[in-house]
């Protein structure tokens, strides 16, 4: 019971929803905060003059100080809650720790300045360079320098393309080929993507490669039987729907929506490459001859029977055994025959 109630409420922790964090106009609170900055000038002015006269101390003293730290601290601190976006962009909020909200929508927004940007998918920390060139002077290498990298802490709702490296996994027969995927996503839940999973990116880059790899097992490369036979060649818009329901409930975790998913590279490892161009070429050569001899035998059936019925001439079994012998070895035959013409007797 213990352990259910434990992940009852995991799951409960997982169910994040957005939240809007309702945020003022940013330019009118951009330029109202510089006017009170402005303005704490002359207050400080005014309330020095009141300290220095007879009964104005108390009430100098409060407005100098009060506009000294607005001047000196609210003032810049307030612009730290200017928050800018474009189409199609979010800021994911956290305010000490917590999920404050999520701020969606092109536009100039004012915030609470104490929250801070979240997203789990941008690089960031120190990187360290080393320099190998040498000093001419000290004939010493250059030493290692340490640089940060611009963090990029806005979450694209764009649609985007994944397109993995191919892999080399085996089909329903064991046959190893090699597949390729493409995968269009968008992020539909931002709390999601940013809480419920490390990187939301490289979470969906593995999900693909188990899905695929789940999909493909399920399915021959090429049918062997039955022209109906679901395989990877001649069904593969219905393998990429079921790829993509696959995708889906597998990243449904991490806030993101499968829009489409597809087969762009499909082919037989390099090992058995070979060996599997020649059963093809096998099964196509036997296909053709197959439907040679079919229309060769109709074509003996309709000349015999055209003989017989217009009365032109007539041929005991043996003659007739002879000339379907020898029409099935002139239609069925690769490379032209050269006929051989009797000017006597049939007999």
């Amino acid at each position: 019971m213990t352990d259910m109630n434990t992940m009852t409420s995991n799951e409960k922790e997982m169910q994040f929803k957005e939240i809007d964090p309702r945020p003022l106009p940013g330019m009118a609170f951009l330029v109202l905060n510089i006017l009170l900055i402005l303005l704490c000038v002359p207050g400080f002015i005014f309330g020095v003059n009141l300290i220095v006269s007879p009964n104005g101390f108390g009430a100098g003293l409060t407005l100098a100080i009060l506009s000294g730290l607005y001047f000196l601290i609210i003032g810049p601190i307030l612009f730290a809650g200017l928050k800018i976006l474009k189409p199609n962009e979010a800021l994911v909020l956290t305010l000490f720790g917590k999920y404050y909200g999520t701020l969606k929508g092109q536009g100039f927004f004012f915030v609470n300045p104490f929250v801070s940007a979240f997203n789990p998918s941008a690089a960031s920390g120190p990187t360290a360079s080393v320099s190998l060139e040498q000093n001419p002077s000290t004939g010493k290498t250059g030493s290692p320098t340490f640089s940060y990298k611009k963090v990029n802490k806005i979450i694209s709702l764009k649609t985007m393309t994944l397109n993995n490296d191919k892999q080399k996994v085996n089909d329903e027969l064991g046959n190893p080929i090699i597949i390729g995927i493409v995968v269009i996503w968008r992020v539909v839940n931002t709390a999601k993507a940013a809480f419920n999973v490390d990187n939301f990116t490289e979470f969906l880059s593995i999900q693909c490669d188990s899905s695929l790899r789940n999909i493909v097992r399920l399915y021959p490369y090429d049918s062997t039987n039955e022209l109906s036979e679901t395989s990877l060649r001649g069904s593969s818009q219905e393998v990429a729907e079921k790829l993509k329901v696959e995708i889906q409930s597998r990243v449904e975790i991490a806030g993101l929506e499968i829009l489409e998913a597809r087969i762009t590279h499909l082919a037989y490892a390099p090992e058995i490459a070979a060996a599997m161009l020649q059963r093809q070429q096998a099964s196509a050569i036997i296909a053709a001859r197959s439907l040679i001899v079919e229309g060769a035998v109709g074509m003996v059936e309709m000349a015999l029977n055209k003989l017989s019925d217009k009365d032109i001439v007539h041929l005991d079994e043996e003659r007739k055994a002879a000339m379907v012998s020898n029409l099935l070895v002139v239609l069925c035959s690769e490379r032209s025959i050269q006929p051989i013409v009797n000017s006597g007797s049939i007999y």
